[in-house]
């Protein structure tokens, strides 16, 4: 284990940790995983009787910097009005911790990550992963802290699927589960979007078959295709009209050409180029093959209100009006199945113009509801 880093700008420590070197993490593959890194950030302190401690879920090109500085991007974290003292995730209240997901590439193990077997990068020697094999991963962190019961699992889109793993696979380790902007399965429309991006960046000759760790360049062409197409499914038509309209990008005219005429043009090839720099291609094709296998019905003969049977979890479950990529719908779907077997539940819709990416952005709605929630059940 490395030493905790301290992070002084905010207080928090990064990470890192080796696990399953006695037992190995065992995956819905049938395979196992031994040994393999976790990496983490965690705020705030745990408490005498470990009762504070909350695990924050990040969405699919995330990772453990939630607050802070990136040190890799140089950027703040995702959720910087989410997490810290006197927000709604209270550092000074509860010890949080945030991990990189298995199959990621910002130190958690992962295709990126040096196969202690070869001693090269896994490249596609690295397991398929689902979403339940992330989340075995971060109950053997848990483990590894001494920690009994999560006070709360906290995540929006993938992360929210990461919580509701926790919440049927473990619900005697949750006290209290708030997935947001998220789903119970992938759709058909989802999985379809995830394979555009997938095959861009395998019909880009730099992927070398996963092994462009040989080469001097990656599949930065493929990739930041993936990158662009996958953005547009996180906003909304309202969101992308109000912020670009058909505004022209630095000239007065159409140039009949295939430069980037429009503002959104420009946009989406900035997000697209910035993406390469900070991911890599092949987590990107195992975390979307993960989210396309997520169905928390599936072990229970496709009955969601069997999943969730006898569960002492209570539930926050929020949705997003413009959000067309996990829609409200399918929050909806959850909630019946809770309330169909009993479970303590509250959903609310917010409604906000942002589309997908609206659990990421300042929403102070959000933010009460969560602290809100989060202060009611500490209470009792």
């Amino acid at each position: 284990m490395k030493e905790k880093e301290k992070n002084a700008k905010d207080d928090g420590f990064v990470e890192e940790v080796t696990l399953g070197e006695i037992h190995p993490l065992q995956l819905s593959s049938g395979g196992t995983l031994s040994p393999f890194k976790i990496a983490y950030k965690s705020w705030g302190k745990l408490n005498s009787d470990k009762s504070n401690a909350i695990l924050v879920c990040h969405a699919l090109t995330g990772d453990q910097y939630a607050r802070g500085k990136n040190p890799l991007t140089g950027k703040d974290g995702w959720w910087p009005k989410m997490i810290g003292p006197g927000l709604p995730i209270d550092t000074n209240k509860y010890f949080v911790i945030c991990t990189n997901v298995l199959g990621s590439c910002s130190g958690t193990s992962g295709p990126k990550e040096i196969n202690t077997k070869t001693n090269e990068p896994y490249g596609l020697d690295f397991p398929v992963i689902t979403i339940a094999d992330m989340v075995s991963a971060q109950v053997m962190l848990v483990n590894y802290l001494k920690i009994d019961q999560l006070f709360s699992v906290i995540g929006g889109s993938m992360g929210g699927m990461q919580v509701l793993q926790w919440a049927v696979n473990h619900s005697a380790r949750v006290r209290t589960a708030i997935p947001i902007a998220s789903t119970w399965r992938h759709s058909a429309q989802n999985i379809a979007f995830h394979e555009v991006g997938r095959q861009a960046i395998m019909a880009d000759p730099n992927w070398s078959k996963g092994r462009y760790f040989e080469n001097d360049n990656g599949p930065h062409a493929g990739l930041s295709v993936a990158r662009m197409a996958a953005h547009i499914t996180y906003m909304s038509e309202r969101s992308l009209t109000a912020k670009f309209g058909r505004n022209l990008q630095d000239r007065e005219k159409l140039t009949f050409g295939f430069d980037a005429d429009f503002q959104v043009e420009s946009y989406l090839r900035y997000q697209g180029i910035s993406f390469v720099d900070r991911f890599d291609a092949n987590s990107y094709l195992y975390i979307t093959r993960a989210m396309d296998y997520f169905d928390i019905s599936a072990d229970y003969g496709g009955n969601l209100s069997k999943a969730f049977e006898n569960t002492p979890v209570k539930f926050c479950i929020m949705s997003f009006t413009s959000d067309w990529l996990y829609t409200t719908q399918e929050s909806r779907e959850i909630v019946r199945a809770l309330n169909a077997v009993g479970a303590q539940v509250s959903f609310v819709e917010i409604d906000m113009e942002k589309g997908h990416d609206s659990f990421l952005l300042d929403c102070p709605e959000m933010f009460n509801i969560i602290a809100g929630f989060l202060a009611a059940e500490a209470g009792k």
